[in-house]
Order: structure tokens, then C-alpha cells, then sequence
């Protein structure tokens, strides 16, 4: 069971060690704190994307109240997520509570993509360990980058990339595991208006606000005319 979580785990192992190790340089390099620190908030926090933008709004001085809720604010879209699986952790026990907390977007791809037998509770131990895998990987490269940008002057430009390369992989698997092109194209429409429409530091916000509606419309419609088809049937 451990083999099969790893090798599903892989393609986020590649993208997690250099994303978090870009993390834990800038971290060191940005602000006055022990390296430690580093792989101690992805340990609590776990959020790669937060993380960065926690350590941007730090070394411009803001104060943690601004910190927690910009971070709040980019990561609401887990709670979409977590309402999409409230069935597959139903019942899953001691486990529910940490498969809920490591809930990133690549482990929702991972967990919503993979194939799956009838038996809830092996199916639940797998994605625990896909979880724990993950969010493994990601304190690993924070512990590491921390540890070079404390110790080694290297230049980083472009170690970024990672997370984008990550997202187009899980991207692909999502729409081998769907074959349904729909939502890919209502997120590359809602970045593209949120680029020409919305100033950059809302375009985030702004694209990840107008493909989830979009979705929910579109999922709202489907289910109208799936319920419409079987009272019709009926």
C-alpha cells in the first residue's frame, strides 16, 4: 500500500522538493528569522502558495492580522474542495481530521483522479498516505532551501517554475481522468479576463472568483437537467 501512495506521490515529490526549497531560500534570505522556521510552517501551516506570499507581506512589514487574512483569502478555494469530497472522507475515523488539513490542490488532483475499488476504508488509508507523503515532500525542500540560503549564496531565478510545470502535469490528469475539456477552458477564459480586467494584485482572486461560479452555474444546470430527465422518465 505504502509503494502504491509513493508512486502515485511521485509527480508531486518533483514539484514539491524545488518549490519548497524556493521557499525556504527566500524565507531566510527575506526575513530575520531561524531556518528552522522554514519547515516548522510548513509543518502548521502547509500551504505553498500562502507560505510565499506570508513571507512578501513579512519583509514589506505587514502585520499578522493582514498575513492571516490575504492568506485566508487565497486559499478559500480549499473550502470548495473539501465540500467536493465530504462523501470519500466520510467515515475515515482518526484520519478525517488530517486529510482535511493536508488538503493542497495538487493531493485534491491526486485523490479525485486516481482509480478507485469499492473499499472505503483501504481507499481512505491510501489517501492518508498520499496526504502524509506530500506534505513530507514539501517540509523536506523548506528544511533544505532554508538551510542553502542560510549557508550558501546561490542564484535562484526561475526555481518558481516549478509550481507552474507541477500544475500543467496535474492538469493533463485531471482531463485524462475527466475527458471533459469544459473546466479547463473556464480557467484559462477566467485568467485571461482577470488579466486584461483586474489590477495584478487582485488577478488571483478575481480569476479563481469568476471559474468557480462559472463551474457552479455549470454544475447547477447539469444536475437541473439530469433531475428534469428522470422526472420526465418517470
Amino acid at each position: 500500500m505504502n509503494q502504491n501512495a509513493f508512486r502515485l506521490t511521485l509527480p508531486i515529490l518533483f514539484g514539491y522538493l524545488p518549490l519548497g526549497m524556493a521557499f525556504g531560500v527566500l524565507f531566510t534570505t527575506q526575513l530575520d528569522y531561524a531556518w528552522w522556521v522554514a519547515p516548522l510552517m510548513g509543518v502548521v501551516i502547509y500551504a505553498g502558495s500562502g507560505q510565499i506570499l506570508a513571507v512578501s507581506l513579512l519583509a514589506a512589514s505587514a502585520g499578522l492580522l493582514e498575513v492571516a487574512v490575504a492568506m485566508f483569502v487565497l486559499n478559500a478555494r480549499h473550502l470548495f474542495y473539501g465540500l467536493s469530497l465530504l462523501g470519500q472522507f466520510r467515515g475515515a475515523g482518526w484520519r478525517k481530521g488530517y486529510l482535511i488539513f493536508g488538503l493542497t490542490d495538487e493531493t485534491y488532483s491526486l485523490l479525485t483522479s486516481r482509480p478507485r475499488t469499492p473499499d472505503r476504508q483501504h481507499e481512505q488509508a491510501i489517501d492518508f498516505r498520499i496526504t502524509l507523503f506530500n506534505q513530507l515532500y514539501w517540509i523536506t525542500g523548506c528544511a533544505i532551501g532554508a538551510l542553502l540560503g542560510e549557508l550558501v549564496a546561490f542564484d535562484s531565478t526561475g526555481i518558481e517554475f516549478a509550481l507552474v510545470a507541477l500544475f500543467i502535469v496535474l492538469t493533463i490528469e485531471q482531463y485524462k481522468a475527466l475527458g471533459n475539456t469544459f473546466p479547463l477552458w473556464a480557467g484559462a477564459l477566467a485568467a485571461g479576463l482577470a488579466m486584461l480586467l483586474v489590477p495584478p494584485a487582485h488577478q488571483l482572486i478575481a480569476a479563481i472568483t469568476l471559474v468557480t461560479t462559472t463551474l457552479l452555474l455549470h454544475y447547477w444546470k447539469l444536475h437541473k437537467r439530469t433531475n428534469s430527465g428522470e422526472v420526465s422518465h418517470g
